[in-house]
């Protein structure tokens, strides 16, 4: 029987940092692809293509390095690889796995993977991570699915799945519609078939300012004007409750001439459409222009709206592609 063939990118992250020169320096990314792969032992169940693109925190990942990791991904599979691991920090990385999710074209799985503990701590979970990942990337079954994250030996959707914890094991959470599947005793268990996805994005260069505001208290609006003073292309308003804002907010945006999408800051949860109907309410803002997220979370939001934007995208067409991303039932 053919072995099948993974490949993997390691772009840094918390899996891969080991102390500084000295003990007040904190731990820093110095691991490379195959010195994480050598701590997984030579008698893995697949053969492993492996390459060091990165050593960043994630907090400093960039769409340029994204789009570099793509098409690096692209060439490996066209090379024959069955699926591709993407390896980095945990702090952003439900948004690239939505990148991926978004703009990649092939039915072999992208399974984004990281750590919470580094390798110099007890017990690092890095290793588990990893293979956990491979062995999703290198199942038939994870054909089909898009950008997977792998971790803790749960599988995850990139759609849904998000950081919910800033430092527990159990970083990654899928509320509501919990994890895609598990890894057990080595195989992979999906819990449901795999669903049709919408066509891949374009992964066009993405410049210019798309900010993510975030709806609170005693909200005047005055943020948002100045951020669209400064030449915003497009705003993400994290809204409160199912998409509102305040009045001020809802008069700023009424005024606005870029796309602005309206995503929930709960972190569960849909935004409404044609529930309540005061100034700043979700009816008021669709009526205004404003695009809801739906059950896209404002991270996510902002990931497919720059990618929307850097595709010369039209309003209508925006639209279109947050209610075909962002409704429950698509």
């Amino acid at each position: 029987m053919t072995r099948a063939r993974v490949a993997v990118a390691a772009l840094g992250g918390t899996i891969s940092m080991a102390p500084g020169r000295s003990p007040d320096d904190g731990v820093v990314p110095r691991l490379s692809a195959e010195d994480l792969l050598g701590g997984l032992g030579a008698d893995l169940p697949m053969d492993v293509t492996a390459g060091t693109l990165a050593g960043l925190s994630s907090a400093s990942m960039s769409y340029a390095k994204l789009a570099q990791t793509r098409q690096w991904g692209i060439e490996q599979i066209e090379a024959g690889a069955a699926g591709l691991v993407v390896v980095q920090g945990t702090d952003t990385l439900e948004e690239t796995a939505y990148f991926f999710e978004l703009t990649w074209p092939f039915d072999e799985p992208v399974v984004v993977t990281g750590a919470m503990r580094n390798p110099s701590l007890p017990s690092p979970d890095g290793p588990a991570n990893l293979l956990t990942a491979l062995t999703v990337a290198a199942d038939p079954r994870s054909r089909g699915r898009g950008a997977l994250v792998a971790f803790d030996d749960d599988v995850h959707a990139a759609r849904w799945v998000r950081k919910a914890h800033s430092s527990h094991l159990e970083a990654f959470s899928s509320v509501p519609a919990g994890p895609l599947g598990m890894v057990a005793e080595g195989a992979v268990h999906y819990f449901h078939p795999s669903a049709p996805r919408p066509p891949a994005l374009p992964a066009g260069e993405v410049d210019g300012l798309v900010p993510l505001l975030e709806s609170g208290l005693a909200d005047s609006g005055e943020l948002l004007s100045l951020v669209l003073a400064a030449g915003a292309r497009g705003v993400v308003l994290a809204g409160a409750g199912v998409g509102h804002v305040s009045s001020g907010t809802a008069d700023v945006v009424q005024a606005a001439q870029v796309p602005i999408v309206v995503a929930t800051r709960t972190g569960a949860g849909p935004t409404f459409r044609g529930t309540y109907g005061f100034h700043g309410s979700e009816s008021s803002l669709i009526r205004m222009g404003a695009t809801m997220a739906g059950w896209l979370c404002p991270r996510k939001s902002r990931v497919l709206l720059q990618l929307l934007l850097a595709a010369g995208t039209s309003r209508a067409e925006i639209e279109h592609q947050f209610r075909l991303r962002g409704d429950l039932d698509r």
